[in-house]
């Protein structure tokens, strides 16, 4: 009997895991093996705010990988494309029949003076970034003996840290170097109810900002982070939430097309036969989601492909929903939320539709052309987002009364 096929996967994170779960699931009889560079099995790391609060154990949002095996600390430093071979940093080198990279990315280091150490061996103490339950624990640590934190990003990663140091007690600052938070996502309108909601909390904004340096020493009550105006806000703890750049070493050394992320087909192809990428490392039609959805759905694709239940299936890209939970705060956005009044005074076809209540802090936008939603805004108030979601991911024609579709469309959440 001729051996099992055998699939490596580079990187054992969201999209390794979903991929090998759901090849498992689909009957494939391929051995899969999942080689990560963290010391634990593959978890949901956009729940990693709510581990810092305690709502979650580290344990709890474990992900399945199937029959998969897993080589957790294994991590893979070398891909010889003639050979067929992956060599980790342990020294093994192990063949395969097709090689899936799902690298992911790495968080983004500003600019900014005084975030390392003086040997640049990493961040200097009292700075972090949170992307690993590594990371998780050492801020944990550090947030039991601190007051104040300023968290450096206001978008969706800065925002869910702001809320979850606050909830821990502390006074925190967010120091955001675009017009309002979330400014890829939300409008003008929908930030500013967001910020005053944040404000209710505890956490203070400063947008159209940019942080300079880090000053004084960790521990000492003297540290702050200063701003390009000279401000300085005072504090304990810095947190860094400046986006991420996908991970692509690995696939350039080893001679693959990379531009900003791995570049893939609609089949999850790379330049090279035999080798396939998912998740926030790859680049599909020029685009890099950096989101879970996207990653899920590609490891859905490549699943259904590689267990050879649909051979001929195709990523056609995503519709992406964003949606973040902050406190008593909540909201959801997709599609072209963007577009405005002074766009659709240019489109004839466009309706822009909005209500807003201040008391109960809550504000929608929807987004329509012709019948068919293509973007909202929703925050604080999200019972129809399960139902506009759907008729969006859908390009399903709409209600004949818009106005209905801000009050009482749907009723699932």
């Amino acid at each position: 009997m001729s051996a099992a096929r055998h699939i490596a996967v580079v990187g054992a994170g969201m999209a390794a895991a979903r991929f090998a779960e759901r090849h498992h699931a689909l009957g494939g009889t391929a051995r899969i093996t999942l080689h990560g560079a963290e010391p634990r099995p593959p978890y949901n790391r956009v729940l990693l705010a709510d581990v810092l609060t305690g709502r979650y154990a580290a344990e709890a949002v474990a992900l399945p990988v199937g029959a998969a095996e897993l080589r957790v600390g294994s991590e893979a430093v070398a891909v010889d494309l003639a050979a067929r071979t992956l060599t980790s940093a342990d020294g093994r080198t192990e063949t395969w029949d097709e090689l899936v990279l799902a690298t992911g990315a790495n968080p983004v280091l500003p600019p900014i003076r005084g975030l390392r150490r003086p040997d640049g061996s990493g961040l200097r103490d009292g700075v972090h970034s949170l992307r690993t339950l590594a990371d998780c624990a050492r801020l944990g640590e550090d947030v039991g003996r601190a007051r104040r934190a300023v968290v450096i990003g206001g978008g969706v990663l800065g925002v869910s840290v702001a809320r979850a140091l606050g909830a821990l007690g502390l006074t925190v600052e967010i120091v955001h170097q675009g017009p309002h938070l979330i400014e890829r996502q939300l409008d003008a309108e929908a930030a500013a109810a967001l910020r005053e909601g944040l404000r209710r909390m505890g956490v203070e904004v400063y947008p159209n900002n940019r942080a300079r340096a880090v000053v004084g020493r960790h521990g000492t009550g003297d540290s702050a982070v200063e701003l390009a105006n000279g401000y300085r806000l005072g504090t304990d703890l810095v947190v860094l939430a400046c986006g991420v750049r996908p991970r692509t070493a690995l696939a350039h050394a080893a001679g693959l097309t990379v531009d900003t992320g791995i570049v893939v087909d609609d089949t999850l192809a790379t330049s090279a036969p035999h080798v396939h990428a998912i998740g926030d490392c790859t680049q599909h039609r020029g685009v890099v989601h950096g989101l879970s959805g996207p990653a899920w759905e590609q490891a859905d694709v490549l699943a259904a492909r590689l267990s050879g239940a649909d051979p001929d299936a195709r990523y056609q890209g995503s519709r992406p929903l964003a949606r973040l939970s902050a406190g008593p705060l909540e909201y959801a956005a997709f599609g072209e939320a963007h577009l405005d009044a002074e766009d659709q005074a240019a489109d004839p076809d466009l309706n822009v539709l909005r209500l807003s209540d201040a008391t109960r802090g809550s504000y929608k936008k929807l987004v329509l052309r012709g019948e068919r939603l293509v973007g909202a805004i929703l925050l604080g108030d999200l019972a129809t987002v399960g139902d506009l979601a759907r008729a969006y991911e859908r390009d399903a024609s709409l209600p004949d009364r818009p106005l209905h579709l801000l009050t009482s469309y749907g009723a699932t959440p």
